[in-house]
């Protein structure tokens, strides 16, 4: 997984990324077949926006992220919501041979990476996750709808311009989230060994602030990269005047692909 996800750029994530809405926690339960005593593995986890939501259904959750200002604050919404069944893991695609002793001859029945499976080695990954399951257990990669920069709207063409323009380089990875990126997860959980790969689809519209926009536009961007604070106003102006009035109303298709383990 990409570095640089630190500091503010952390506190941006946790309070504007988008969620996850319910029809993708059932989605999941239904496709593991999920009771309170499995064990789950959020990998990249970031502060917790699919973690914390399953918390309940599990009887213990892991999130592994490899930066450490994303757990401090995973830790500390788990900690207002009561989950105390969620354990928190520095590290990174790489690091999940090394499971094994940590889940201390548990297996697992589902790890689930939301919006970030574009930072790692997917092939081997999904390989190395095969011998970590229980009977029935899977993979399921969540693709949450296209980045705001990227969208087929008159708002989303004038903030990719901006962005373009201010960062001086053509904005065109789709995170994960575009139909090629899918069909190539796919590809590669059944040439790991999964079977039953298949895809369910979760439409629906939402209105975004100005406010709400710039925070989730900030918790994309490195920390390297960044806007300074001095210069943060300047940056934040200059978007807001390449935009339309708000709100701005995105559709969103969240994608949840599943593979399961006999």
């Amino acid at each position: 997984m990409s570095p640089g996800f630190s500091g503010e750029v952390a506190e941006y994530y946790a309070k504007y990324r988008r969620g996850y809405p319910p029809q993708v926690i059932e989605t999941l339960q239904a496709a593991f077949e999920l009771d309170t005593e499995d064990v789950m593995l959020d990998l990249g986890c970031g502060t917790g926006q699919l973690a914390l939501p399953l918390a309940s259904r599990f009887g213990s959750v892991i999130g592994m992220d490899p930066e450490p200002d994303m757990l401090r604050l995973a830790r500390q919404a788990a900690a207002r919501q009561g989950a105390r069944n969620a354990t928190w893991v520095l590290g990174a695609d790489s690091d999940v041979p090394a499971m094994g002793a940590l889940l201390r001859r548990k297996s697992l029945a589902m790890t689930v990476i939301g919006q970030a499976l574009h930072w790692m080695r997917h092939d081997e990954l999904f390989r190395a996750l095969v011998p970590l399951f229980r009977a029935g257990g899977g993979v399921a990669v969540v693709a949450n709808g296209t980045p705001l920069w990227l969208q087929d709207n008159d708002w989303s063409h004038a903030l990719r311009a901006c962005l373009e323009q201010h960062f001086g380089t053509r904005l065109e990875s789709t995170c994960g989230t575009s139909t090629h990126d899918r069909r190539r997860y796919a590809q590669a959980l059944e040439a790991a060994g999964f079977e039953d790969v298949r895809e369910s689809l979760i439409e629906y519209s939402d209105e975004l602030s100005f406010d709400r926009l710039i925070g989730e536009v900030c918790s994309a961007i490195p920390a390297s990269e960044l806007p300074a604070p001095d210069s943060r106003p300047a940056f934040v102006e200059r978007i807001r005047r390449s935009l339309p009035p708000a709100p701005y109303v995105e559709h969103v298709e969240v994608a949840v692909l599943v593979g399961r383990i006999r």
